[in-house]
């Protein structure tokens, strides 16, 4: 009897994230256009210095990142409405297990459960750190008479 209440909570859930996601999608769309808009429009270098033609490249490549970056977000949230259509929303990839809704709501892209996400974590922490060890004694260990010899 639990089962039927349950599930119309989590249908309920699943379609006010779809709302969310496409509202998310429309801001961030809207909010790239308008800054492509004010880049075309503020392209005039004429009668800037130097210092000016510097620091409008710095704000242009600052601003080639955030592009990145919210092109990168763009294709998250299209991923989750891909699985929401898919009805694989909220499973985690990793176990299978159904992902905590206070997750999905805090990390609306979320592919893993909390734990399967900690584990992740913790193996490119051990991963990076062995890097570094290894790279590190790569640095002690050889000099440039050793790389002559090789």
């Amino acid at each position: 009897m639990l089962k039927k209440p349950v599930a119309a909570n989590r249908k309920k859930f699943l379609a006010k994230t779809r709302e969310q996601l496409l509202e998310t999608k429309t801001k961030l769309l809207g909010e790239i256009d308008s800054e492509s808009r004010a880049e075309r429009e503020g392209n005039k270098d004429e009668g800037m210095d130097t210092y000016d033609l510097a620091s409008e490249e710095r704000d242009r490549e600052i601003n080639f990142i955030l592009s990145d970056r919210e092109r990168a977000k763009l294709k998250q949230i299209d991923d989750a409405l891909e699985r929401l259509d898919d009805g694989a929303y909220g499973v985690c990839e990793s176990c299978g297990l159904e992902i905590a809704e206070e997750r999905l709501e805090a990390m609306p892209f979320s592919r893993l459960c909390r734990d399967c996400q900690q584990d992740q974590e913790r193996e490119a922490k051990s991963q990076r750190r062995f890097d570094d060890e290894r790279n590190t004694y790569r640095k002690i260990g050889s000099t440039d008479a050793d790389d002559d010899n090789a």
